[in-house]
């Protein structure tokens, strides 16, 4: 019934599909509070106050979820028996989601082991309450009853009950066990994969350092070694007799920064090598959790664990997945041969050799050489009209402009925040009041989770027909601060990732469902990147970088000019972009789906996927399913991105681009998407939106219209205009 999924490309977005669980009594956070000014603990809650406090949340989450228990068991109406279990998922999810928030970001050591040991607790206390035949049979009763009197009511309860069946509630003891101890293996091999990508991220040396270009050597930590050769990283007062150099921690936004801007032809080859075949230990843990899944999905009565994933998805099964990936494959590869003909050739003339191959190293370098080439980008000069403190007055105008409401700093309690670069925000309206809180926590700093989440603290809910809980979500970035500037500067990119996961955050924040159970995200995996995918559309519209994005010392408003050759450079390579990230889907789907043989070659599968659906030569010891935690947090659900990234396109096309800040875009985007989270079926809520030509019924499953999509990136031809709708 608690089932937690963390996603996001290139970096990594949390979210919750199926939520454990109003009452009168409840958790309050002081976050909702703007006035308070007396001292709290983390995220405005009392108890965390200091680390240890987390044993005491984590009792009281238990001792409150009891005597829920206690009521539901007297079996009261059927609308009180959902508002009870909503409130217990409510205080679980209160200690979860804090806990996990802490572990990722927290600099004090003291918090983090507390938050662990709270994670563990609470997850205990979770197959307690997935087992537990008293809220089994009351939600049964809800749903069967028909006295539950609104759509949602009704939905909550056909979610519950299918949610504590896939939990395995319904079977012999025996089996029972068995999947519980697989749930319990499963997550323990997810943290442990994810452990290990940080803990041995792979480097490289690199001597002399004038190998390494001097725009990214501030990324790189500098290394000495006698001229005799052997290595030191500092010999005192002798620096006159060694050479410098560098090392390269190859973990994944250093790497792409080395293959992308390096000339050095092995040293991108070095990096990529090391990048790509560790951590060595995830092979095994790999293995371990699609055994642990194939054999939880079997006993379930499911062919695979895709199949078992996606009861509640629109796909509804990995045949429909599988078909429309295949089928978009074989939409992009007439251009994506064009494309690596065209990158090849380049390196061919670059090189002055006409036999030389692409290898996987060249293709960052050769696509970003074309790009600035074609476009004449300089990428200090394209920063330099993004400073941080620009980009953030960029969320306040989407805020104000689509919702007529205002997205300012607000002071927090003294407690509240984990460290002095976090900003504590509200969205704001004239007439409903304040909509939700958000805090930014938005630098690199050791220790930190390393890429880019949104993390949901409280989920909106209706506690009374007068009151209602307001969400509270963080935002955590890892933007960098430069050595030679006191103004932070992102890349197009890192504003695009920006506006992705404001996107995330809006959908939580505007929410206003009456359970938490549907909050913001809280929905159908292969919807849930809708909305993030289309608020990167604004990173992009020069309608609407005209009224943030200033020079950071002139004042200049962004070029018209610079936005187009920003979004030509962004298109130029789109079909090799689609074609990898249709590979990746493939490959998730494969690695979790029907098992025709045991044991199975994860190296082999993903080798031969490689030469069906890519053209990046496959290179023999590198291993990228043993890094790419998406295949852990998505398990056969990669493919909501691309989903996602047909859905938005639409939308845009037939909602925003003609006047993207129009308020009319926005309250038709608040009232009839965003507000709903996963009270509604998503293929209503889209077709709502924006009428017919957005989703496609096929083989009892849902896809989503291409043609938006293909149109945009200039790879619909008539044939592929026949097959996509």
């Amino acid at each position: 019934m608690w089932n937690f999924i963390k996603n996001r490309e290139p970096n990594i977005h949390m979210k919750r599909l199926f939520e454990p669980f109003l009452s009168y009594r409840h958790f309050r956070t002081r976050a909702v509070d703007r006035q308070n000014t007396s001292s709290t603990g983390l995220y405005g809650f009392d108890h965390l106050k200091s680390p240890k406090g987390f044993q005491r949340f984590v009792d009281e989450a238990i001792d409150r979820s009891s005597e829920l228990i206690d009521y539901i068991s007297g079996m009261p109406s059927s609308a009180e028996i959902i508002r009870a279990m909503d409130e217990i998922s409510d205080t679980v999810c209160s200690v979860v989601d804090s806990a996990e928030l802490c572990r990722q970001t927290h600099p004090a050591r003291g918090f983090v082991e507390e938050a662990i040991k709270a994670s563990m607790k609470i997850n205990v206390y979770l197959h307690f309450l997935n087992t537990n035949h008293t809220l089994y049979n009351a939600v049964k009763k809800a749903e069967q009853d028909g006295h539950l009197l609104t759509e949602e009511a009704r939905r909550a309860a056909l979610h519950l009950h299918i949610d504590f069946e896939k939990g395995g509630i319904h079977l012999p003891s025996g089996k029972l066990d068995r999947v519980n101890q697989l749930n319990m293996d499963a997550h323990k091999l997810c943290r442990e994969y994810g452990e290990n990508i940080i803990n041995d991220p792979g480097d490289v040396d690199i001597f002399p350092a004038s190998r390494i270009p001097r725009q990214i050597q501030h990324l790189l930590k500098p290394i000495y070694r006698l001229t005799s050769g052997v290595s030191k990283e500092s010999l005192g007062s002798y620096e006159d007799e060694q050479e410098k150099g560098f090392r390269i921690i190859t973990e994944p936004r250093t790497l792409f920064s080395v293959l992308q801007l390096t000339p050095d032809e092995q040293v991108r080859k070095m990096a990529y090598l090391k990048g790509s075949s560790v951590p060595h230990a995830n092979h095994e843990v790999l293995d371990k959790l699609i055994n642990s899944r194939h054999e939880l999905a079997q006993i379930m009565g499911c062919k695979s664990y895709a199949e078992f994933v996606m009861q509640l998805n629109m796909a509804s099964s990995p045949e429909v997945v599988v078909s429309f990936l295949q089928e978009m494959s074989n939409m992009v590869k007439e251009k994506a041969d064009e494309e690596f003909n065209t990158i090849r050739n380049l390196k061919r003339d670059v090189c002055g050799q006409r036999c030389v191959d692409l290898e996987p190293w060249d293709e960052a370098y050769y696509t970003t050489m074309m790009k600035s080439s074609a476009y004449n980008l300089d990428s200090a000069v394209v920063a330099s009209y993004f400073s941080l403190p620009q980009c953030i007055e960029g969320l306040k105008l989407l805020v104000k402009s689509l919702f007529g409401a205002s997205f300012d700093s607000v002071p927090m309690a003294p407690g509240e925040s984990w460290h002095p670069d976090v900003l504590k925000m509200c969205i704001h309206h004239p007439e409903e009041g304040d909509l939700g809180f958000l805090y930014l926590d938005l630098f690199s700093r050791k220790g930190k989770y390393p890429g880019c989440a949104t993390f949901a603290i409280k989920g909106g809910r209706k506690i009374s027909e007068t009151e209602y809980q307001l969400p509270v979500m963080a935002l955590v970035f890892n933007f960098s601060r430069s050595h030679d500037s006191s103004i932070v500067r992102l890349n197009h990119s890192e504003l695009e990732t920006l506006f992705h996961e404001f996107g995330h955050a809006l959908h939580a924040l505007l929410s206003r469902t009456d359970y938490q159970h549907f909050a913001g995200t809280r929905v159908a995996l292969d919807f849930a990147e809708t909305p993030s995918n289309l608020f990167e559309y604004y990173a992009r519209d020069y309608r609407v970088l005209k009224k943030f994005a200033r020079h950071y010392s002139t004042g200049e408003v962004i070029p018209e000019k610079l936005v187009k050759s920003l979004n030509g450079a962004r298109d130029m390579f789109a079909a090799t972009e689609l074609q990898r990230q249709i590979f990746y889907a493939l490959v998730d789907q494969t690695l979790f789906g029907e098992q025709l043989s045991v044991p199975r070659d994860t190296n082999s599968i993903v080798a031969h996927l490689k030469r069906q659906h890519s053209n990046e030569k496959h290179v023999e010891g590198t291993h990228m399913h043993i890094r790419f935690s998406h295949f852990l947090t998505y398990g056969a659900g990669y493919y909501s991105y691309l989903y996602a990234k047909c859905f938005a396109a639409t939308i845009w096309k037939k909602l925003c681009q003609e006047d993207p800040l129009s308020p009319t875009t926005g309250t038709l985007l608040r009232t009839k998407l965003l507000q709903y989270g996963g009270a509604k079926e998503p293929a209503d809520l889209l077709t709502d939106l924006v009428g017919d030509g957005i989703v496609r019924y096929h083989n009892g499953g849902i896809v989503p219209d291409v043609t938006s999509c293909l149109e945009e990136l200039k790879l619909l031809d008539d044939k592929n205009r026949h097959i996509g709708k």
